[in-house]
């Protein structure tokens, strides 16, 4: 018999999917406004924004994803071929 999976925790709760999802239909529609001011233009942007405010209220949301060195490394090497 094979062993069962461990249950999975949900990574977002109910009030943040609504939290996101509202702050999304404010920047379809040209609402969004980055600090009170501009308003927000890139997609990326307005998504780090309705989940800075759903951590804001309390919501349970994924974690940012951490970012790999090995880029860096790369960037560096073609930068170095480049000079030669």
């Amino acid at each position: 018999m094979a062993a069962k999976k461990s249950a999975s925790k949900k990574k977002t709760s109910a009030k943040g999917k609504a939290k996101v999802g509202k702050v999304m239909h404010e920047y379809k529609h040209g609402q969004l406004k980055s600090g009170g001011r501009a308003k927000v233009k890139n997609r990326k942007q307005a998504v780090a924004i309705a989940l800075s405010e759903a951590r804001r209220s309390g919501a349970k949301v994924a974690r940012p994803k951490k970012k790999s060195s090995s880029k860096k490394s790369t960037t560096k090497k073609s930068a170095a071929k480049k000079k030669s």
